[in-house]
């Protein structure tokens, strides 16, 4: 029920929106084309889908900050249909040398890779032929297309578009000059008529010469249907290119751009296999595992593995018990369970329910064993993600 929302569109595509005099209009067109894209009507490889979001970011958010743009910051906008994480990585990393591009400039760029896409500019009418195979007509500046199984079968000369209840007819001229009907079933008739109007609307702003544009019987009697008249209300494309009356671009013309709807951003991964841990982590586990007693090869077995990236995400290390000692320090930690994170600089030791910050310089003499024995059978959980909490 009301309140209702409307949304403003493009009706005509143009063919070329690079050669478009104002920036405000070429920024319009930008967003409706990123919004197809985003739909899933101007569908592309990922190739081109990365390239196309880069530029997006690049209007959006600027120059790439590394204070500013922390890791998967892409991952709060969205792009295409189904959008994976490897294209953000991509997006991240093409956005990264687009340094400098003005967001005018990023949009002309993104309209001149999205204008030579086989789907730009192509208003889709679903339609039946034969034996109810189904068809898609597709209006574009150029004529109409037939598409069949998301492939375009036809780019036919039409010489007149007519329709009767749910049939549409396109009148097609051959290599021989002769003309030749095509018959097409819409889904009702008003989706038919809908379809026609479409079409003489189409023909008359992308291919009516100028010396018929003046003349709407001709318009109808050549192209459109005889029994319907539709009358197409505006100017053609040819008429609106030579309109010498308008300046463009007007001067003082200054552009507001909306921010994009964000999304919450990726949770972060658990370390991937192939990837090398970080040095400092490393040190840590071999000096601990040192005051614990362990043996040198299996420090380097496990050192080993780990630049490797044999031991993915959370790794558990479970020292055996250290050798016997007459005397054990009052002051030795006794928790059970011992826990090392790195958080950017810092690095904490959490024992049972007690966080102690550390610095690297502080790090050697807080670890247990540095200074004292460490307790029997502890268990130390190393995290390969900065910033990951317990």
């Amino acid at each position: 029920g009301p309140p209702y929302t409307l949304y403003f569109g493009i009706k005509f595509y143009a063919e070329d929106p690079c050669k478009l005099k104002e920036e405000i209009t070429r920024y319009q067109f930008f967003l409706q084309v990123k919004q197809d894209v985003l739909q899933g009507r101007l569908p592309c490889p990922v190739n081109v889908a990365a390239q196309l979001g880069a530029y997006a970011i690049q209007s959006e958010l600027g120059d790439y900050d590394p204070y500013k743009h922390t890791s998967g910051y892409v991952s709060e906008y969205r792009f295409v249909p189904d959008q994976k994480e490897e294209l953000e990585e991509a997006i991240e990393r093409i956005h990264k040398t687009l340094m400098g591009q003005a967001p005018s400039e990023a949009e002309l760029n993104y309209l001149r890779i999205t204008k030579s896409l086989e789907m730009y500019g192509v208003d889709l009418h679903p339609v039946y032929g034969e034996n109810k195979s189904e068809y898609f007509l597709g209006l574009t500046p150029v004529g109409v297309v037939v598409y069949k199984n998301k492939k375009q079968v036809g780019k036919p000369r039409i010489t007149k578009v007519h329709f009767k209840e749910t049939q549409y007819e396109l009148r097609v001229l051959g290599k021989d000059c002769n003309e030749t009907s095509f018959f097409f079933e819409a889904r009702s008739k008003t989706a038919c008529k809908h379809l026609w109007k479409c079409s003489v609307e189409h023909h008359t702003f992308f291919r009516m010469p100028e010396n018929e544009s003046n003349s709407l019987s001709r318009k109808l009697s050549k192209f459109g249907s005889m029994s319907y008249k539709h009358r197409y209300s505006g100017r053609t494309a040819l008429q609106m290119s030579r309109d010498l009356s308008i300046q463009l671009p007007r001067p003082d013309q200054s552009v507001a751009r909306s921010r994009s709807k964000t999304y919450p951003k990726r949770t972060a991964q658990m370390q991937p296999a192939g990837k090398s841990w970080s040095p400092l982590i490393i040190c840590v586990i071999m000096r601990g595992l040192l005051a614990g007693g362990v043996r040198s090869n299996s420090i380097n077995q496990l050192t080993a593995n780990m630049e490797n990236g044999e031991n993915e995400g959370m790794t558990k290390i479970l020292a055996p018990s250290p050798i016997k000692r007459k005397q054990r320090m009052k002051t030795a930690l006794t928790p059970k369970e011992a826990k090392i994170m790195y958080r950017g600089k810092k690095m904490v030791l959490r024992a049972d329910s007690t966080a102690l910050p550390m610095t690297k310089q502080s790090l050697q003499s807080s670890l247990p064993g540095a200074a004292e024995t460490p307790p029997v059978g502890v268990t130390m959980t190393l995290f390969s993600q900065p910033g990951e909490g317990t």
